[in-house]
């Protein structure tokens, strides 16, 4: 880079100085952007864009850029300012500054420049919890949204039952508050008339249902849902909004779903008090009968029973709970939760096949009629029918919630946390909240650049591992035990042939919007992520330790897809291994001795060499991990010794 001190310098403004008699009161130069105009007195300057930083305004007088790989600056590039003027720019900036060496993008390409950045130190000391880059420009854009709910509901009116309203108004435009917050990080600010165009949209109305014979006996239901659903929004919110600054240092980075803590804060204080809750939504079907209501007054109940419902000591003791338990890590994870009443029968063909039918939610037929796709974005919440489509308003099938998923047409969606702990404990807590019985699990770990491509093959031992930890030992009728998962064809597809889907690597996005300078999306915007689908979701389990083992087992070993149709057709091998282990789930045999060590010390390699080959996780929690794995195999074990009556250690046809 070069030495810019002693020269003319190019100088990039995004300020104040960008006014042509700012900048000449300052410097006593002028600039121009004619080519034929510019001299000694009159310099040269072009539009540009500085990448890598957001402009921000918390004390609404100036403007400083801080760091923010996702976002630019659009400014103005002054070529060849003197040295000595320098100085005298240095006096006016003041000492919030630091003037820096960087690189700017012109019409003609990256050049170098000087520019006057701020440090997160210098805003954190100035400004305190004012500060914070997405946080300043998301409340600036919902405050506007606040605006145009006044305007549109019950305007002029400022009782207590308009301001419910409104709120009601604001929960069933959820998700297009959340695009509209989400475009404005990559495009430049929302006008308003894009604003209100978006928003200015009838309110969904559930009347058609009241004649529908078939919908009619499901509209309870599914208000019940609705009622609870906007009873956790709620709460989220005015958890967010009291707790600001302890949710901002829960953070570990803005990859992340910035709601995980504060949502899993709301499912706790919805679960902890669910016979109240029951008891609430319970009421609300007595006292309002549908007949003579819409959607709208169930919703404004809700945001009315949320207000009654908080309590400031008990959110305040959640969140510290939280935070005294986070184990955080460098390995980005998500989750995705399926539920359906009916399990494997909530998809063709095995819903013909068996006749089956779901008597509390009709397969999720009406969730969209209920808005639920909208109220359920927190938790990435809408119907699953593992038909590949999401352009069906009625699908029939599984309830799938991933937080973190952000719009689910666009398949965009962030890590849920880093923490394998508080991904458990969301997981659990989801499972709790849902009266729907819990079906399957699906776990993603974000890959690192330098596994893209290297990808290896799972040994046949370490998958009998991973199905003994994750598949659901279950017992038969004759006593015999079997993986579940694998016995009911759940994780089997049919397509080019048959395919067993235990691990299948993809690709994520969380971009939305053009990046006007490279005219493609940032680097962080794609991730490719390896997702274990073979887990049995269970309200009993604990999957803190499975989560563990297999960041540990991708760290080590890095596994790819498993078993896909083409390494079936082209690996006679693998052929083999899968007869043998469908045979095997069918009738389990004990795991040996050999291969469960081998398999609990990669997975203790991978979390000891998280980071630069140092471990990221305290020693004892590592520790408590690997012997929990460890423990839960030989209990596998020791289950089928006890099926089978057998009194060997580990030598059932071990593999």
């Amino acid at each position: 880079m070069p030495d810019m001190d002693q020269d003319n310098v190019n100088l990039f403004v995004y300020g104040s100085l960008r006014d042509p008699e700012i900048f000449k009161s300052v410097s006593g130069l002028s600039f121009t952007t004619e080519r034929s105009e510019a001299d000694t007195e009159n310099l040269l300057a072009e539009p540009a864009f500085l990448p890598g930083y957001r402009k921000v305004s918390p004390d609404n007088v100036y403007f400083y850029a801080v760091k923010n790989p996702t976002s630019r600056i659009e400014g103005t590039v002054i070529h060849d300012v003197p040295a000595w003027t320098i100085t005298e720019i240095d006096r006016y900036e003041g000492n919030r500054y630091d003037r820096e060496t960087i690189y700017i993008n012109t019409a003609t390409g990256p050049i170098y420049a000087r520019a006057y950045l701020a440090t997160r130190e210098s805003m954190k000391k100035h400004f305190g919890d004012r500060f914070h880059v997405n946080l300043i420009h998301e409340l600036w854009l919902r405050k506007r949204i606040e605006k145009f709910l006044e305007r549109r509901t019950r305007p002029g009116e400022h009782t207590p039952d308009a301001d419910i309203e409104r709120r009601a108004d604001r929960e069933l435009l959820a998700t297009t508050e959340r695009d509209l917050v989400i475009s404005h990080y990559r495009k430049r600010p929302v006008s308003d008339y894009y604003l209100e165009h978006e928003l200015d949209r009838p309110r969904p109305s559930i009347k058609h249902l009241y004649d529908d014979p078939n919908g009619q006996q499901f509209i309870e239901n599914y208000l019940a849902l609705v009622v609870k659903q906007v009873l956790l929004n709620q709460l989220d919110e005015k958890i967010r909004s009291r707790y600001r600054f302890e949710l901002e240092h829960t953070f570990t980075s803005d990859r992340y779903f910035k709601r995980s803590v504060s949502v899993l804060a709301a499912l706790q204080m919805i679960n902890a008090n669910s016979s109240a809750v029951e008891l609430l939504i319970s009421e609300c079907l007595k006292t309002m009968p549908y007949r003579n209501r819409d959607l709208m007054d169930y919703v404004k109940y809700a945001v009315r029973a949320a207000d009654s419902m908080f309590d400031d000591r008990v959110a305040k003791s959640l969140l510290q709970r939280v935070r005294s338990n986070l184990q955080p890590g460098l390995v980005p994870l998500g989750a995705e939760l399926e539920l359906s009443n009916l399990g494997p029968a909530a998809v063709e063909p095995q819903r013909t096949a068996q006749k089956a039918s779901d008597p509390v939610y009709d397969d999720f037929r009406y969730f969209n009629d209920f808005c639920l796709d909208v109220l359920s974005w927190k938790l990435g919440g809408y119907v699953d029918d593992h038909m590949g489509s999401t352009d069906r308003a009625r699908r029939l099938g599984f309830l799938e919630l991933a937080p973190g998923r952000l719009n689910i047409a666009g398949e965009l969606s962030r890590p849920a946390t880093s923490d394998p702990w508080l991904l458990n404990k969301l997981i659990r807590e989801i499972v709790t909240f849902y009266d729907v019985r819990p079906h399957s699990l699906h776990l993603s770990f974000q890959m690192r650049k330098n596994q893209i491509g290297k990808q290896k093959v799972l040994p046949l031992g370490f998958v009998k591992c991973l199905l003994a930890l994750g598949g659901d030992l279950r017992q038969r009728r004759t006593g015999r035990l079997w993986v579940s998962r694998m016995g009911y064809d759940e994780i089997k597809q049919y397509g080019q042939g048959e395919e067993l889907v235990f691990a299948r690597t993809s690709k994520r996005g969380w971009y939305l919007g053009d990046d006007e300078i490279a005219d493609k999306p940032p680097a962080q915007a794609m991730s490719y992520v390896q997702q274990y689908k073979f887990i049995r979701l269970d309200r009993r389990a604990n999957y803190e330790p499975l989560i563990l083992c297999l960041k540990g087992l991708q760290l080590a070993y890095n596994p790819g897809d498993y078993l896909s149709a083409d390494q079936l057709k082209q690996s006679k091998k693998l052929q083999r291994e899968y007869e043998e282990l469908k045979n095997w789930a069918a009738e389990p045999t004990g795991i040996s001795r050999q291969i469960i060590s081998r398999f609990v010390k990669t997975v203790q390699h991978g979390l000891m060499n998280e980071v630069h080959y140092r471990p990221i996780h305290k020693l004892h929690y590592i520790d408590w991990a690997v012997s929990a794995i460890d423990v839960q195999l030989r209990m596998f074990n020791k289950q089928l010794r006890k099926s089978l009556g057998s009194s060997a250690p580990g030598g059932l046809n071990a593999s």
